[in-house]
């Protein structure tokens, strides 16, 4: 593990057990939450710079045609919860991804950091993946709209963990234990 990565995961571990109200404080708007996640994002860019990352209102324009697909890279349980329209999983990307050529692919987790990786290591191979900027939370932030695992509309969101706390108000945020974190 990169040391950049093993402060990242230290810091959501010391965050993870300051009290709730610590970290995605509620009393925060919207739009100061839309500013935290962003920031989040360009911090955790550093480590896949040369991945190309789409705004959610570009993907939310580019929707409208047939020619995207929407890559979760979360675990199971967070998707159970909620995803974005349409997704698949990473696994199921990755059992076929020839099937998605000449489409446009668009990964993303809770704020796309993981997502960002899975694109990098993706080009690798010759993949081109863009990355959802901000992921779920910016998504939700935007507007955009998560649905649950039978496609109806929920305003449940998985956070991962209290770090990433910054769900739209209205929203009841779902999050993994600090073990499950680590695990």
């Amino acid at each position: 593990m990169k040391s950049n990565q093993c402060t990242a995961l230290l810091t959501g571990m010391l965050l993870a057990l300051l009290p709730a109200d610590s970290a995605g404080e509620t009393t925060l708007s919207d739009a100061e939450k839309k500013e935290i996640v962003y920031r989040m994002y360009a911090d955790g860019k550093k480590d896949f710079p040369a991945v190309k990352d789409l705004s959610p209102q570009e993907v939310m324009v580019r929707m409208r045609s047939d020619d995207l697909v929407l890559v979760d890279t979360r675990r199971p349980e967070e998707m159970q919860v909620s995803k974005l329209p349409g997704a698949i999983s990473k696994n199921q990307y990755l059992v076929d991804p020839s099937r998605y050529k000449g489409l446009m692919v668009v990964s993303y987790c809770t704020i796309s950091y993981r997502s960002g990786v899975f694109a990098r290591e993706m080009a690798k191979k010759g993949h081109i993946i863009y990355n959802l900027k901000g992921g779920i939370l910016a998504w939700t932030l935007e507007g955009g709209s998560v649905y649950d695992p039978q496609g109806r509309k929920t305003s449940r969101i998985h956070v991962f963990g209290k770090r990433w706390n910054y769900a739209p108000q209205g929203y009841q945020t779902v999050m993994f234990s600090l073990w499950e974190q680590l695990f």
